[in-house]
C-alpha cells in the first residue's frame, strides 16, 4: 500500500496550519475558533484553486500532496 512521504505529510500539515492561523488572525472577536478540518479544507480548496488554476504557479500535488486512487 502506498503512503505519503514524510515530506508530503509535512507539506499537508504546513498548509493546514497556515490556513487555520489565517482564520484565527482574521477572527475579529474574542470567540475561540476550534480546529475544524472541514472548515480548513474548504478554505484550503479555494486557495489551491487560485494557486493551481488561476495563478498557475504549482500543481495540485505541489500545493497539497495526496495519494491518487488507482482503482
Amino acid at each position: 500500500m502506498k503512503e505519503l512521504t514524510e515530506e508530503q505529510i509535512k507539506r499537508q500539515d504546513s498548509v493546514d496550519n497556515a490556513v487555520f492561523n489565517l482564520i484565527q488572525e482574521l477572527n475579529p472577536t474574542d470567540k475561540e475558533i476550534r480546529w475544524d478540518i472541514e472548515m480548513i479544507g474548504e478554505v484550503r480548496d479555494v486557495v489551491e484553486d487560485w494557486m493551481v488554476e488561476r495563478l498557475k504557479i504549482t500543481d495540485e500535488q505541489g500545493f497539497y500532496p495526496y495519494l491518487e486512487d488507482n482503482y
